[in-house]
């Protein structure tokens, strides 16, 4: 068998995706688009013929680049940190702990700090890395202090992204679900309890997954397996473990002590306890102090130390080394070592200087002084694409935290780093520049822990409000959406004012909208009308409450719990009152149940699903009343269209809705929205005047309508709320697009979707109506290529179901059955099993896909039974993009089969499909060959050419035969469709 070829940056590709990094991940990497990364993954499942990304991911080495002669060897990256000197001695304590993880699915590396549990952890988890086809991961644990966000650090160390539809918790273990990898876990303690809730789902949901944590306490859970780290072995006398350790560190920094003084040397690490980092923080001061000096200092400070348990002078020898050598500094070096311990991952010397620089250390002498910490192994030096970096170990970093309550300077110090980081954050705000991922990233735990202290301040709520609001738009910006929810929504809760809290709360309904959860939409929008209503914006809280009872409709397909027809009805009415909706200023009489007080449901019946409110006179004007608020106005006007009228088609509506008066409920929000000079609002307006418009069989008004969303949106900044719209707004372009023939445009804006950054981790969602652009143009190649984008994106996600997935699935099928492949094909129709619908599928989009690969394989009366019903019969599965699709191939179906009323289903497709390119080349085919006009239907072959429909000016070709035969032939194959029997 033949080696594949893969290029080089192919091999860069899948040198990444050996490091188990996201799309997003390699994009970010490589500088290239996240559409590129796919294409090359997609190429590599196929050139390598395996069967998904993490069979991938274990085949990286396999190929890795061939290093150039003469240069240095090139390694593996590695998902474990490197450390910077060598991990010295505990042959025993490694193997017990290796065996231990062989074992148990979840071990706990136990120990005061400073015994060495982290480097322990390592050496173990690279030993066995080889162990797990999967890999081994480190997840630091020291910045989180918030149990919430465990998953999101879990996340960010095994490059997964945020999935709209799914919180980052449960797609981190949809993402591990079958993986064999071991997950380290370091520096538990301060979050021990989430810890034990998560990694009981974790190993629930994750059977082949092992986890190794490290904490200075055991997580009390009854899976687990406790590995008591204990001190360096001193046994042995000088060649112990203790004492290789001390002569290694001590010859990193100076001469290495004399073979003659060894007993000293001894002595000195029995007094330590084995504790390694004393015996370190000892050995970096061996070329100022000497042996001598050394036994001096440490003796006074261990004489402290009788009595207790040895266990507790375990842990206070490292304090005392600790106090022993911050006693030894300079006071402005012991200032500086206590003030940066308020980082807590690695920091400039600029950050410390502005957070640390205050009497007694001058700004200007804080570089100097972190040199000298470094030397004395107290800050480890960090080089990184910025600059040099500091970082103190967790160990250190708490002794220096409690150095800094007892010399009364820790409010101080954390509001100057609060300070700090509000700044940071800030200017994290404009979002430019190649650098700006790497310089969030930089700073994003800082501002975690300043606000997660700040929080809990009384007297700093407002700086603390301060820095969530300025968190949230940045981690909105680097798609931590979750994030940018939970900062929005702790924004409402610690601002003083309720116009800001309302504020918040809005936008936090944003992001959760981008993140398809229409239960959190629905929450937050009634949560924001409360908070107008406190503070007296009745209008603003009649729009919120609009907005929920929109959502409730509009995003009904992205709610686990479907809020009742009643209680939506309710808010419409209280939502209506509020505004003056017809009802003009003055107390609302009832609303206050709606905004948490309690209320009855109203008892009228609307028409369609809207059962409860009769909706406003469509030819009335609202807003000729002076005291009516236009975007209040044009909001519940949107919403008498979702829950009045049903104009989104919601899964709670119902089916005999009044298309006439649809259409007009619709027109009149567009037409509100517009005067209340609001983009976002008019774009959501034209939604449910294309959804009217198609429920009505007008697919151009639809069409015009979704076009026009797009143009409305150019300009419109990437907020939450424009991010949401957009999304919304080129899914239905594409769809819309497709239903008239516009196939380029469709491509279009199904490309522009494919290539959003917001769904690099949802593949299935990007590309949804792509493959179904270029199934329906005959791009074989484009279509096999996005279907393993998409196939890989829904099998990480949980195999979800959605409107826009099975017909996406199904365009694959369709593809394949094109191309002759019947397994590929029923893999693929399986697929559309889970992802779709079934009534979706055998009234609607089914069966014209269905029918295109009978007509194609010359099975005439197959494909005409299965487009057989008439539109009116099936109207709800094809009005909306595939009436004209339906009726055509159902014209083309009954010539090709002879049914007596071929040429009245024709004239009867005239009437629906004129202005569609595609569509109207294929009924001209019909009527071609019903009358065996020849030039007619080669003239159809060129209109299909100039539609952008590759497949079906073949496919003409072949049905006008004789000479034309030949070169259809030809240009099928070079689509990678195999020729079919042609009636």
């Amino acid at each position: 068998m033949s080696t594949p070829v893969i290029s080089s940056r192919e091999a860069d590709v899948l040198a990444l995706l050996g490091e188990h990094l996201s799309n997003a991940e390699i994009a970010a990497r490589l500088f290239i688009s996240v559409r590129t990364v796919e294409s090359h993954v997609s190429s590599l499942l196929r050139k390598l013929e395996s069967p998904d990304r993490r069979a991938l991911s274990r085949r990286a080495a396999e190929h890795a680049p061939a290093e150039p002669p003469g240069s240095a060897p090139v390694l593996p990256a590695s998902p474990l940190p490197a450390p910077l000197t060598a991990f010295v001695g505990r042959v025993r304590e490694r193997g017990e702990l290796a065996d231990a993880v062989k074992t148990h699915r979840q071990v706990t590396a136990v120990g005061p700090g400073g015994v060495g549990k982290t480097r322990l952890a390592l050496a173990v988890a690279a030993e066995l890395a080889g162990d797990f086809a999967d890999g081994v991961w480190f997840v630091d644990l020291a910045p989180v202090t918030d149990p919430g966000r465990l998953g999101a650090a879990v996340a960010a160390a095994v490059g997964v992204g945020e999935q709209p539809g799914r919180d980052i918790d449960d797609a981190v273990l949809a993402v591990l679900a079958d993986r064999q990898a071991l997950l380290v876990w370091d520096n538990c303690e301060q979050v021990r309890d989430g810890v034990a809730l998560f990694l009981e789902r974790l190993l629930a949901a994750c059977p082949r997954l092992r986890v190794l944590v490290t904490s200075r306490a055991r997580l009390m859970v009854p899976f687990e397996r406790v590995y008591p780290v204990p001190p360096l072995s001193r046994a042995g006398g000088g060649d112990s473990d203790a004492v290789a350790l001390f002569l290694d560190r001590a010859a990193a920094v100076g001469p290495a002590p004399d073979p003659a003084v060894r007993d000293t040397v001894v002595a000195l690490c029995e007094r330590l306890d084995g504790m390694a980092l004393a015996i370190e923080l000892a050995a970096a001061r061996w070329p100022t102090l000497g042996l001598d000096g050394l036994v001096a200092g440490l003796s006074d400070q261990l004489r402290i130390l009788a009595g207790g348990p040895r266990a507790a002078d375990r842990h206070r020898s490292v304090r005392a080394v600790l106090d022993w050598s911050h006693d030894l500094l300079e006071p402005e070096d012991r200032a500086l070592l206590r003030r940066v311990s308020v980082f807590v991952v690695p920091f400039t010397a600029e950050a410390a200087a502005e957070v640390a620089g205050f009497a007694p250390l001058e700004p200007g002498a804080v570089v100097d002084g972190l040199g000298r910490l470094a030397e004395q192994s107290l800050l480890a030096v960090t080089p990184s694409a910025g600059g040099t970096r500091y970082r103190a170990l967790e160990t250190i970093r708490q002794y220096g935290t409690e150095r800094l309550a007892a010399a009364d300077e820790l409010t101080a110090v954390r509001t100057r780093h609060l300070g700090w980081c509000l700044a940071g954050a800030e200017a994290l705000a404009d979002a430019g520049g190649a650098d700006w991922r790497a310089r969030f990233d930089a700073v994003a735990e800082d501002l975690r822990a300043a606000l997660a202290w700040a929080a809990e301040q009384p007297e700093l709520r407002a700086d603390a409000c301060r820095l969530a609001l300025a968190l949230a738009g940045p981690a909105f910006t680097r798609n931590l959406l979750g994030e940018s929810q939970q900062r929005y929504e702790q924004a409402a809760v610690l601002t003083e004012s309720a116009a800001e809290a309302g504020e918040a709360l809005r936008r936090a309904a944003a992001v959760a909208g981008c993140r398809r959860l229409g239960d959190d939409m629905y929450r937050l929008h009634r949560a924001a009308g409360e908070a107008a209503r406190r503070a007296g914006d009745l209008a603003g809280a009649g729009r919120d409450l609009a907005a929920a009872a929109t959502v409730a409709y509009r995003f009904s397909s992205e709610f686990t719990r479907i809020p009742p027809v009643e209680e939506v009805t309710v808010l419409l009415a209280a939502a209506r009152e509020l505004s003056g909706v017809g009802h003009g200023p003055g107390p609302c009489p009832g609303v206050g149940g709606v905004l948490g007080v309690g209320v009855g449901v109203g008892a009228g019946v609307g028409v369609g699903g809207g059962g409860g409110v009769t909706p406003a006179d469509p030819s009335a004007d609202p807003s000729a009343d002076p005291s009516a608020d236009p975007s209040a106005v044009a909001a519940v006007a949107l919403a008498e269209a979702a829950v009045v009228a049903d104009a989104f088609g919601a899964v709670q509506g119902a089916t005999d809705n009044t298309v006439e008066e649809t259409v007009a409920l619709a027109e009149r929000a567009v037409e509100l929205a517009r005067r209340a000079g609001d983009p976002v609002a008019e774009s959501a307006a034209l939604d449910a005047l294309s959804g009217a418009r198609s429920w009505a069989g007008d697919a151009f008004g639809a069409a015009a309508a979704a076009r026009r969303r797009i143009d409305l949106l150019a300009a419109v900044p990437r907020t939450p709320a424009g991010t949401h719209e957009l999304l919304d707004a080129l899914a239905m372009a594409a769809g819309t697009a497709l239903g008239v023939g516009a196939l380029p445009e469709a491509r279009r804006w199904g490309r522009q979707l494919s290539d959003h950054p917001l769904l690099a981790e949802v593949g299935h969602h990007a590309t949804s109506w792509l493959l179904v652009a270029d199934a329906f143009a005959g791009r074989v190649d484009e279509v096999l290529t996005g279907s393993g984008r998409f196939l890989d994106a829904w099998e990480r996600t949980g195999r979800q179901q959605s409107f826009s997935l099975g017909p996406a699935a199904a365009s694959v099928a369709m593809v394949h059955g094109l191309r002759g492949d019947d397994g590929a094909r029923a893999e693929w129709l399986a697929i559309v099993d889970r992802a779709g619908t079934a009534e979706e599928y055998r009234h609607g989009y089914g069966a014209i896909l269905d029918a295109v690969v009978l007509l194609h394989r010359g099975d005439a009366d197959a494909a005409l039974d299965r487009v057989a019903p008439e539109p009116e019969q099936v109207w709800k599965w094809v009005t909306w993009i595939w009436l004209h699709w339906y009726v055509a191939l159902r014209a083309e179906a009954s010539v090709l089969a002879g049914h007596p009323d071929a040429r009245a289903r024709i004239a009867g497709a005239r009437t629906v499909i004129t202005g569609n390119p595609v569509a109207t080349a294929q009924v001209d085919r019909a009527e071609a060959l019903l009358d065996g006009d020849l030039p007619r239907l080669l003239a159809a072959a060129g209109a299909f050419d100039a539609a952008g429909c590759p497949y079906q000016a073949a496919r003409t070709l072949l049905l006008a035969g004789g000479e034309h035969v030949a070169p259809g032939t030809a240009a099928l194959a070079a689509l990678g469709v195999r020729p079919g029997a042609w009636a």
